[in-house]
């Protein structure tokens, strides 16, 4: 009786983490190491990549890929292509997960899905993160205005045109922050290249 007791709880401090947790998290919530083992053999939770476990009867994520990879990697901001999707400001199809690290710190360990790492220093990791919830899991990314700088100081790693076409995009959206988007072109130091593209379009 006590380990279903004990597995009862484990179930319930899942659904609380929206139904996925990291091991170590687990561990620290107050799930024995045993009973998440025995729920794994048992089929109650689903080891979606190393040392993640999803409960099995939970709702499929609309963005597995996403969800394994900021569990995976919580310091992490998710930046550029991938940041562009969710902002819904590029046609293209991210095929890897952009995610930003601070200069200095450890290289993920991710066996899957596909992870491109962008070390950013100073106040080009801290500034523009915001919270936003996908599948119940909270998720830290840059904003659009923010986006759209990192956008053009990696213009040779995703593609210039990828980077125009992104604010495009924004300005058809209206409610526009251009102020914002040059205070990051500045931190970025790219203000001088994004203005003539700024000028132009607004």
């Amino acid at each position: 009786m006590k380990s279903i007791s004990q597995i009862q709880k484990a179930e319930n401090i899942f659904k609380k983490h929206g139904g996925m947790l990291r091991t170590s998290d687990a561990i620290r919530a107050g799930i024995h190491p045993a009973i998440l083992y025995a729920m794994r053999n048992s089929g109650l939770l689903v080891q979606i990549s190393r040392g993640v476990y999803r409960l099995a009867d939970s709702s499929a994520f609309s963005n597995p890929d996403l969800i394994t990879v900021v569990t995976r990697i919580p310091n992490g901001v998710i930046c550029l292509t991938t940041a562009l999707s969710i902002h819904e400001i590029t046609t293209q199809v991210p095929h890897v997960v952009h995610v930003a690290l601070p200069k200095g710190s450890e290289e993920p360990r991710l066996d899957y899905p596909p992870v491109q790492v962008y070390r950013f220093s100073g106040k080009s990791f801290t500034e523009g993160i915001e919270i936003i919830t996908i599948d119940g899991i909270q998720i830290q990314i840059f904003n659009i205005e923010k986006t759209l700088a990192d956008c053009f100081k990696f213009r040779n790693k995703i593609g210039f045109d990828s980077a125009i076409e992104a604010l495009r995009l924004y300005h058809e959206r209206g409610r526009l922050k251009v102020d914002d988007v040059i205070r990051y072109a500045s931190i970025c130091r790219v203000e001088k290249i994004m203005r003539p593209y700024l000028e132009a379009i607004f």
